[in-house]
Parts: structure tokens; C-alpha cells; sequence
């Protein structure tokens, strides 16, 4: 037992060892330390040159760009049926702030969901992808004697079909996209701010123009947001009610269904699962149901998925994470006020690059070994723990450095990119 856990730590050490080792031996580089000169600053957001932009004009390019990408591609669950209207959008605030502060989050999340859906129209004869996605985000709601009852998961709803207590349910996927208010104009829109955004990025580092901190942690958002976009391409957007199952009256009405009950436990005591249930639910390691959920007769907010593909799911999620810390590398020779500050950025980089690399790294240890006991599961929590704790900490470093460095940005930011430059012979 003590050897196994002193492999995991073996695993982990080297990981942390270049997280801290790295920015402090390329600090020390004789180059390095005069780099951050605040004499090659400029703190004006007004040049006189006509062929600039100005520090709102940074900012407001960078928010379109993330509100463009990040509220379009979340495809939500459907709400419950008594559900608003203000909790709905406040559902959805909630999971546009996960995706802008950890993006891979959203990505693990689709995947879970995708091959959930995928896996669904392969075990239904008709059935495509697009009715995959609509059975595990909550479209099937059962109702007894005119009222409803909860909704159903898949294998409920195949199990009552074949013991003859309610009928398939007739829909076809042009009737499930009439349910979805998402649009190709809405689509389409997002693509083009996004790909312009890129572009304009791509074309100062052509044009040797040096770009803000805004607009690296935008493009690694914006990257990362594609993901998800894709992978719920056939999910039905801002569905607002389900399909309605009705059970036979000549049957007995079923006693005990999946979203009856609550994974969550009762006791008051026990707060520290109702703090971090979320973030189990989005990681995809298990949909929780929590008590709002069942009285609202809905699947989780950040569930609606099965068991399939738990291990790529967490290595596309893990790979996510590492390739979001690697993007904020790119300003690795940000001009910084401070000297300080560029080390700290650097160590918030790696230290978001490697985090996820331990998670997975832990998880490939619980496998491999396959002894799962209280002592092993209180390790993997603990391990998880500290690398998420971790993450959360160096992501709010990076955010704070991002905000704090608009306040004296490097000479040639406020420059914009000649395009004239880009046609042959003139």
C-alpha cells in the first residue's frame, strides 16, 4: 500500500520540480532581468497616430470575442418544468463563468455527453445522435395520471418500453431541431468574431506587434471553446420543455426511478460534498443529482451523461488543460511592470500546464492498480484536491496579472496591423 502511494508521489514530484525550477533558472538569465524596464512602457491608451486603437478598444474586441464564443456554445440541459425564466439565465451565467475561467471543464463535460449520445443511437434502432443528446440532457419526462413524475434516463425509458408500460416515444430529429432555438446565423456569427479575432492575432505576430495578456487569455478561452462547440454540434440548444411520456394505467406505476433520489447526503454535516458536487458533475466523473434537481424533475445542470469512455474522456480533458496552460506561455517575454509579476505569470503558466497532468496522472494510478479501498480513496481525493486547489489559486494569479497589466502595456500595442502589407506588389 505504501509502495503504491510512493509511486503516485514519485509520479508528482518531477511534474512540481519543473513547475518551480523552470521560471526561477530562466529568470536568472543575464538578458532576462532588464527586459522588464518600465522605460520601455507606455502608459498613454490615447496615441496620436491615426493607425491605432485605443486600450477600450482592446478590452471591448476581447469581450465580444469571449461572450461570442463562450455563451453560444453552451448547449445547457433542459430546465425544469417549473423552472423561470431568471433561473434559467442564472444557470446558464453560472456555466459561462466555468468556461471562461476553466474551459477544459466544458470540454470534459461535452465529451462525457457526446459519447453518451453516440452510444444512445447505436443501441436504438432509429435513433440518431441528435436523439442521443435530447434522452440524456432530460427530454423524456414520465407522467402518471396526468402528472409528472420524473425523467426518465435511457435504460428506463428501453425498460418500459419492452415490459409494454408506455409507448416509444414518436420523434423524429427534424422535430427535435424545431425544439432548439439554436440557428446557423447564431452559429455562424461566433465562428466569424472568432476566426477574425485569431486572424487580427495571427497578423501582429507577422507584423512583429506585441499583443496584451487580454488577448492571450482570449485566445486560449476562444481555442479551447471550439472544442465543446463541435462536439455538441448535434445537441439541441435552449430546449425549454421535454417530450411527454405517459404511463399506461393498466400498469403498476414504477416505485423507484433514477432522478427520484438525491446522490447527496442528508445530514448537514456533510457540507463539504455539497461544495464540491459541482465540479465532480462537470468533470465527468459522476452526474450528481442534487436536491434541486429532483424537486425541479430534471437531470443535474452539469450532468446528463453515462458511463462511457471514462478514460479517454479524462485524457482529453487533461490534454485540454495542459494545451490552455501552454497558450499562456506564449507571452512568456510579456514586457511586465514589475519583474515580479513575470514571474509569477510564469509560474501560474506551467503550474495550469501541469496541473492536469497530475490529475491524470493519479487516476492512471487508481487503474492500474485497480485497489480501490477508503485508504486509496481518500488519497485520490486528497491528491485531486490539492492539484484543483492548486489550479484554482495559479488561475486567479494569471487573471489578477491580466487585469493589473493594462495598466502599462508595452510600446506598439496600441498599433494596429497594416493589411495592405499582406497584398502581393503593393
Amino acid at each position: 500500500m505504501h509502495q503504491m502511494h510512493a509511486l503516485v508521489f514519485i509520479m508528482m514530484l518531477p511534474c512540481w520540480g519543473i513547475l518551480f525550477c523552470i521560471p526561477i533558472v530562466y529568470a536568472s538569465l543575464p538578458g532576462l532581468n532588464s527586459i522588464t524596464s518600465i522605460s520601455t512602457l507606455d502608459t498613454s491608451n490615447s496615441p496620436s497616430s491615426t493607425n491605432t486603437r485605443t486600450l477600450w478598444d482592446i478590452i471591448w474586441g476581447c469581450t465580444a470575442t469571449l461572450f461570442a464564443c463562450t455563451w453560444t456554445a453552451i448547449h445547457p440541459n433542459i430546465p425544469g418544468i417549473r423552472d423561470g425564466k431568471f433561473i434559467v439565465a442564472c444557470r446558464r451565467l453560472f456555466i459561462m463563468i466555468v468556461a471562461l475561467i476553466a474551459p477544459e471543464l466544458m470540454i470534459t463535460w461535452a465529451t462525457r455527453q457526446f459519447f453518451s449520445a453516440r452510444s444512445a443511437a447505436k443501441d436504438v434502432k432509429g435513433w440518431t445522435v441528435t436523439h442521443g443528446f435530447f434522452v440524456w440532457m432530460g427530454g423524456f419526462m414520465l407522467y402518471v395520471n396526468g402528472k409528472p413524475r420524473a425523467t426518465l434516463t435511457l435504460d428506463e425509458l428501453l425498460q418500459f418500453v419492452r415490459e409494454g408500460s408506455v409507448d416509444m416515444p414518436v420523434i423524429i430529429e427534424a422535430e427535435i431541431k424545431d425544439r432548439s432555438k439554436g440557428d446557423g446565423l447564431s452559429k455562424g456569427i461566433a465562428i466569424f468574431q472568432l476566426v477574425w479575432f485569431v486572424l487580427q492575432l495571427a497578423a501582429r505576430h507577422v507584423q512583429n506587434l506585441p499583443m496584451t495578456l487580454l488577448e492571450i487569455d482570449t485566445l486560449a478561452v476562444a481555442a479551447l471553446t471550439c472544442v465543446p462547440y463541435i462536439l455538441w454540434w448535434k445537441k439541441p440548444k435552449d430546449v425549454g420543455r421535454p417530450y411527454a411520456v405517459h404511463w399506461k394505467a393498466a400498469a403498476s406505476p414504477p416505485r423507484n426511478l433514477t432522478y427520484d433520489n438525491t446522490d447527496l447526503p442528508s445530514s448537514s454535516g456533510d457540507w463539504f460534498f455539497y461544495l464540491v458536487y459541482p465540479l465532480i458533475s462537470i468533470m465527468g466523473f459522476k452526474s450528481v443529482r442534487s436536491p434541486r434537481a429532483v424537486r425541479s424533475h430534471r437531470v443535474p445542470s452539469l450532468g446528463g451523461y453515462g458511463k462511457y469512455h471514462g478514460e479517454i474522456t479524462l485524457l482529453v480533458g487533461c490534454v485540454s488543460g495542459m494545451l490552455f496552460g501552454g497558450i499562456h506561455c506564449l507571452a512568456w517575454n510579456f514586457l511586465f511592470h514589475r519583474h515580479g509579476e513575470q514571474i509569477l505569470w510564469h509560474v501560474a503558466s506551467l503550474a495550469v500546464a501541469c496541473a492536469p497532468l497530475v490529475i491524470y496522472l493519479t487516476f492512471c494510478y487508481w487503474s492500474w492498480f485497480n485497489d480501490v479501498n477508503d485508504c486509496n480513496a481518500y488519497f485520490m481525493v486528497f491528491a485531486v484536491s490539492i492539484s484543483a486547489v492548486v489550479y484554482v489559486a495559479v488561475r486567479v494569479t494569471l487573471i489578477a496579472l491580466m487585469i493589473q497589466s493594462l495598466r502599462s502595456l508595452p510600446r506598439g500595442v496600441y498599433s494596429t496591423v497594416t493589411w495592405i502589407k499582406f497584398v502581393p506588389h503593393l
